[in-house]
């Protein structure tokens, strides 16, 4: 039969696994990006501070360096949940620094080249691709975030022993939840940022304006309305007080719980909006 009348069918044969798929997408992307020197450099700075933690946790186990010191210094080399909340606070903002890097090189460059329409045409949502593209920002910040977060509170588990395990274990299950809270709303700011703005260095600065503008308006509504929920409108101070929830600290704020969650799933919900206005494999301009 002649080429020319065999009709169109659809493929019908086996395909690869849903993961599958999924994971083909951070493979090549990490390979890209560990190409790039302003991700690898700011991922070798943000290694720093967990090496100075983890020094101040070897100094804190080791009483025959500190004894006859001053009772106020002694209460502050206690190994607590203020520890790992300063911790936290210095390597969430080295997680937006990283994610203002590398975001926007994951949506901007499909969107800017027409590369959609090639993604959808497989098996794949769009659901999929944010979830993919989401995987590829989790391999990158997890080393800077929660990986250093618990290898510290299994640094001081093993010096102080299981009693302190045992009374202390919220702090390791509140570093690992609270950073990975933190990475999914990072990431969705990423990635809603490069679906926004199609050029790469526009929506780096997209990510880093977003924090720093809500830092400032929350800051102006607190002030000029005497609100103290106006403070939750910036999604550092929210976090942080879900943090401090979780490990069980003072909190700074008067602030609860649940209004930092209800602000940030608002916040995400909004993320989400504009990535799914924006990843369309077509568009109708009237």
């Amino acid at each position: 039969m002649a080429v020319y009348r065999r009709g169109y069918q659809r493929y019908q044969g086996p395909t690869t696994g849903h993961w599958t798929r999924l994971v083909a997408f951070p493979r090549f992307a990490w390979q890209r990006l560990l190409k790039q020197r302003l991700v690898v450099i700011v991922m070798m700075i943000s290694m720093f501070w967990p090496l100075a933690c983890a020094t101040f946790i070897y100094v804190s186990n080791r009483a025959e360096l500190w004894r006859g010191l001053a009772p106020g210094l002694v209460e502050f080399l206690q190994i607590n949940s203020q520890f790992f909340i300063v911790f936290m606070n210095a390597q969430a903002i080295f997680a937006v620094i990283l994610a203002a890097f590398a975001g926007p090189s994951l949506v901007a460059p499909d969107l800017a080249n027409g590369a959609l329409p090639l993604y959808f045409s497989r098996p794949l949502s769009r659901a999929d691709y944010v979830l993919a593209r989401m995987f590829v920002l989790l391999g990158v910040l997890s080393p800077v975030t929660w990986i250093p977060g618990i290898l510290l509170f299994a640094m001081q588990s093993g010096m102080a022993g299981w009693s302190w395990t045992a009374q202390n274990w919220r702090l390791g299950a509140g570093v690992f939840a609270g950073f990975a809270l933190w990475i999914t709303f990072v990431s969705l700011v990423a990635l809603a940022s490069s679906a926004y703005v199609k050029w790469r260095i526009v929506a780096g600065a997209l990510v880093l304006g977003f924090f720093f503008v809500l830092a400032g308006a929350a800051q102006m509504v607190a002030v000029v309305w005497r609100v103290e929920w106006g403070s939750a409108l910036n999604p550092a101070i929210s976090m942080n007080q879900i943090w401090r929830t979780m490990l069980g600290a003072e909190r700074i704020t008067g602030l609860g719980m649940a209004e930092c969650v209800l602000v940030l799933a608002a916040m995400a919900g909004l993320l989400l909006v504009v990535l799914e206005r924006k990843l369309r494999p077509l568009e109708v301009v009237k």
